[in-house]
């Protein structure tokens, strides 16, 4: 059972993280068991910033077991026990327990979180042991195996075993403050029979450990599907590249303009070009090789523009009606009742956002360490800001009110009044900032899109090109997801069978457009 203060962590969790995150997509959840225990795993990109995802979204009560020096850290320390998270002691961690102190510590933090997993509640494990900066998975520790089967000894006897339920986390840009992020449940690990028995006690210890290592391995295979691992970076963005080509080149046939695309749609996009990437790797090495070098090339050149798939076939709008109206509610509220709050969103909030890049800058070893640091020192010192702008404006309230006659001449109301100013303010300074950048950013697609005509024209005819060879690469394999009529990639229409997931009609046609449904007016399809 939830108790209320964990419902008051998790809301409190949800604040910050829609705070940090402009979107949070949640997928899955009807693979969540609605009763029964089980083990949560997933790979470990974003520090701090992964649990609390998996936290927050976990429609059940889930238990984390965390490495023992994050219950020093303040606020996070409290946070982490109010929950009921359960220390971990790493050797690298750990060194000032000998060996065996440090073992018994982590068979009584074993026991603890097993003995959840038998009452019925799910614990949570990155197998990999630490958070990181790869595209794929380190290589996976045996905890989350031991922790399985210490589970199964612990239930009572005619219980259901528990499950292994798989998360991917994919993140856009995960360093960056309003970037966006999807959580995606999958459906529970399926154990062949050798796995999916309860250890005996006096089982001998090279069997035992012999099971761990394969579950380990069976656990490893599942999550480099779930979160789609690629061997590098560079592998990474180009099969980014190739989802966005697709989309483009699928739109610009179908005569749509399509929004920008959801994170699930990113993702659902993305595994199908992950999946035939593998596949086809496999089958025919040189094909790809190939496509992956004239891939590379098209990439660079459309990087060297600055610009994007889409943007061959048309510019973004350049002028974006939300300016026009923060604009006019700035005017609006200057002579009607409150200061400029563009102007102390900017005075108020600029000062604590360069301490804390300062902070960050400092404080983070790793790229995945920096979301982290974001959020819970912004959680900590814009609050304490605005309040001590507050708290400023409260004691010289006769001054605020005949500067600003729509300020309180009182020292709670002003002080109340200029602390909500302040986190307005913030929030339009950061929107507005968003809008701003767009905009800017469709003068300079506008402009190169007028003097670089031939090589946008010869990019659009390199684009094209590279669908059909990627579709014609991909043709016969049973991908995940469905391609709509108008680009976009929904989910699989029907359980995968013999023609499941094969490319259609469409996407093997050539350069004649077929029939087209109304457009979808939006931003783009990056």
């Amino acid at each position: 059972m939830r108790s209320t203060t964990y419902d008051l962590v998790v809301r409190l969790v949800h604040l910050l993280l829609r705070l940090f995150f402009r979107r949070v997509e949640v997928t899955g959840l009807e693979h969540v068991p609605p009763d029964g225990g089980g083990l949560v795993v997933s790979w470990h990109p974003n520090g701090m910033i992964d649990p609390a995802l998996i936290f927050e979204a976990f429609p059940r009560h889930v238990v984390f077991g965390a490495r023992h020096g994050l219950f020093r850290v303040p606020l996070l320390g409290r946070l982490m026990r109010a929950v009921g998270t359960v220390p971990i002691y790493r050797a690298m961690d750990a060194k000032k327990l000998d060996p065996q102190a440090r073992r018994a510590a982590n068979r009584r933090s074993l026991d603890a979180l097993a003995q959840r997993i038998a009452d019925g509640s799910f614990s949570c494990l990155f197998p990999e042991g630490d958070s990181h900066d790869a595209s794929t998975l380190l290589e996976l520790k045996t905890g989350a195996a031991r922790l399985y089967y210490r589970a199964r000894q612990l239930a009572p006897a005619g219980a259901p075993p528990p499950v292994i339920l798989p998360v991917g986390l994919h993140y856009d840009e995960k360093r960056l403050f309003r970037s966006s992020v999807l959580v995606s449940f999958h459906p529970p690990v399926a154990l062949p029979d050798a796995l999916d028995v309860t250890p005996r006690g006096d089982e001998p210890e090279e069997a035992t450990r012999a099971r761990w290592r394969a579950l380990t391995d069976a656990i490893e295979h599942v999550l480099r599907s779930v979160v789609h691992a690629t061997d590098s970076w560079e592998v990474h963005h180009l099969m980014h590249r190739a989802r966005k080509l697709l989309r483009a080149e699928r739109a610009q046939r179908a005569g749509s303009q399509l929004e920008a695309p959801t994170m699930e749609e990113r993702t659902r996009a993305f595994a199908r070009i992950w999946t035939g990437y593998h596949e086809r790797l496999e089958t025919h090495p040189g094909e790809v090789a190939a496509l992956q070098a004239q891939l590379a090339r098209y990439d660079t050149d459309l990087r060297t523009l600055g610009m994007d798939d889409h943007e061959l076939d048309r510019g973004p709008p350049l002028v974006n009606p939300w300016l026009g109206v923060l604009l006019g509610l700035q005017v609006g509220l200057v002579y009607l009742l409150l200061p400029p709050l563009l102007v102390v969103g900017y005075a108020v909030n600029v000062p604590p956002a360069i301490a804390l890049w300062l902070v960050t800058r400092a404080a983070a070893k790793k790229k995945k360490d920096e979301a982290s640091i974001k959020v819970l020192a912004g959680a900590v010192l814009f609050p304490l800001t605005w309040i001590g702008a507050g708290v400023i404006a409260g004691t010289s309230h006769a001054v605020a009110h005949e500067l600003y006659p729509g300020i309180p001449d009182t020292f709670v109301l002003g002080g109340l009044s200029v602390t909500l100013i302040c986190f307005v303010g913030g929030a339009i300074t950061v929107r507005y900032l968003r809008l701003a950048r767009e905009t800017a950013r469709a003068v300079t697609v506008r402009l190169t899109r007028e003097r670089r005509r031939m090589t946008v024209a010869r990019l659009r005819v390199d684009r094209a090109e590279l669908h059909d060879a990627l579709v014609a690469l991909g043709c016969g394999l049973a991908l995940p997801g469905a391609v709509h009529p108008d680009g976009t990639v929904g989910p699989s229409l029907a359980p995968p069978g013999p023609d499941a997931g094969r490319t259609s009609a469409h996407e093997r046609g050539a350069r004649g457009r077929p029939p087209s449904p109304a457009p979808a007016r939006g931003r783009g399809s990056g």
